[in-house]
């Protein structure tokens, strides 16, 4: 069993999505813990609801990224993770903290990167004139939102989109994606070749949904 811990900042809804996708579907993986760096977080009492442990790391309460990022690590290595999952975390993290877990630290970004990496990407994607928008797993490195794509969803952009219409439905197939995406990381079906391209031992790895 592929033991998983996520890291959130607000209500986790991807938390939510992945923990409902695993029990539904008897992945060989469970979620082990669910972490977040603001005390706050709504998604705590959903994952606690669940019977996962829940710990929090608070940022204020750290000098320095690298001390943020010290105490994160020892948090998540505390549960012996094969896969560490950041849904709506919302803390860049450092490059020790990001080579640490490289290969096994897993992002989802709304845009189809590597077009609009960083944020308000819906605003971005609707005044650059896109006909589709949409949603991005990937592995992560140090260089922000540009690691190895697992997989992505787009959506159409409509003549009359606002960033809160466009963001509600890039968050609707992120809710299908990113499980999808942690199922494969933890039934062995993703290789990233020499070329940094993420492979899928089914297939495709990209998903296209209207």
């Amino acid at each position: 069993m592929k033991r998983i811990v996520i890291l959130i900042s607000g209500r986790g809804s991807n938390m939510e999505a992945i923990v409902q996708r695993c029990a539904a579907e008897g992945w060989p993986a469970q979620v082990a813990a669910v972490i977040a760096n603001r005390p706050g977080a709504s998604g705590l009492a959903f994952a606690a609801g669940h019977g996962i442990a829940t710990t929090v790391v608070d940022h204020t309460a750290h000098a320095s990224r690298e001390a943020f990022d010290a105490a994160l690590a020892a948090a998540i290595d505390a549960h012996a993770p094969d896969l560490v999952v950041l849904a709506g975390f919302m803390r860049i993290l450092g490059d020790a903290f990001v080579q640490r877990y490289a290969g096994r630290l897993l992002n989802i970004h709304p845009s189809l990167l590597p077009a609009f990496a960083g944020l308000h990407t819906h605003r971005r994607a609707i005044e650059a004139g896109c006909k589709l928008a949409g949603a991005t797993v990937h592995f992560v490195t140090p260089a922000l939102d540009h690691g190895p794509i697992v997989a992505q969803a787009a959506v159409p952009v409509q003549p009359d989109d606002t960033p809160e219409a466009l963001a509600a439905r890039v968050l609707a197939v992120e809710h299908v994606i990113y499980p999808q995406a942690v199922r494969w990381f933890v039934s062995d079906e993703l290789q990233v070749d020499t070329a940094g391209v993420v492979r899928h031992r089914g297939g495709a790895s990209q998903l296209l949904l209207g």
